[in-house]
């Protein structure tokens, strides 16, 4: 699937899937609204700037603050899940849109230490608001599971996720340990990042999501601390960190 062009005539590939890009003149006039948002600090650093999972922070964009480690709030799964199979980490398929690097990492929420061979399994609709397999649709795209590294990482390929009425723009994960699920949440995104984003195709095509972060009962529920930080680039690039328990204690 080839898609078409943006307002700014501009269209990339990344790793041989086509998406829209964010243009330098958007990157920049973003970037002079709010500042860049660097990639979350992971669990221990002194000071931080953006969104984080298992980060708390005096503000969502930027600031530098100290940093504690916190257990990240536990939500509901959501409608849409499917129990795949699905090790991968370009999650992609056909989907059009912005590319998006996404990085989770993993921690003991009572340790802050780095939980390795985690798997964490993600999903979210397409930019048309769109999931995969369910209500009588077919298809895998922008599902995935990937094991978490040495340092506690687990990476995906995907785009930025459009949004559907009644919530914002989130995407839904689990973290199982040894098997067991530990952890079912949902990650969010600063609305200003969002705005940018959703000024190119195939997001410009749809208005904007109907419902804000405040006014999504289960973004209230976080407290903030799954707000990805997004850096602006091509691809962009986001970053969380989760806090779980280790529910057999090992």
């Amino acid at each position: 699937m080839r898609f078409g062009r943006g307002r700014d005539n501009a269209v990339v590939s990344a790793d041989g899937n086509e998406g829209t890009r964010l243009t330098r003149r958007r990157i920049l006039a973003w970037a002079g609204g709010v500042g860049l948002a660097a990639l979350a600090p992971r669990c221990g650093d002194g000071n931080g700037v953006g969104g984080g999972g298992a980060t708390r922070q005096s503000t969502a964009t930027a600031g530098a603050t100290t940093v504690d480690c916190v257990l990240t709030p536990e939500l509901t799964e959501g409608p849409f899940y499917l129990d795949l199979a699905l090790v991968r980490r370009d999650i992609r398929e056909d989907r059009p849109g912005t590319p998006l690097e996404l990085a989770v990492t993993v921690v003991d929420a009572d340790s802050c230490e780095p939980i390795e061979a985690a798997a964490v399994d993600v999903w979210h609709c397409d930019a048309a608001g769109e999931y995969s397999g369910v209500e009588g649709g077919s298809g895998t795209f922008l599902r995935g599971i990937q094991m978490t590294d040495a340092a506690g990482a687990a990476e995906f390929r995907t785009i930025y996720p459009g949004w559907y009425p009644g919530r914002a723009v989130h995407i839904h994960l689990k973290v199982h340990l040894r098997g067991r699920e530990a952890h079912t949440g949902q990650l969010f995104f600063e609305e200003g990042t969002t705005a940018v984003v959703y000024e190119a195709e195939p997001y410009s095509d749809r208005p904007g999501a109907d419902v804000s972060n405040d006014d999504d009962g289960i973004f209230g529920e976080t407290g903030g601390v799954t707000l990805v930080a997004v850096a602006l680039g091509e691809p962009l690039r986001g970053s969380v960190t989760l806090g779980v328990r280790r529910r057999d204690g090992r």
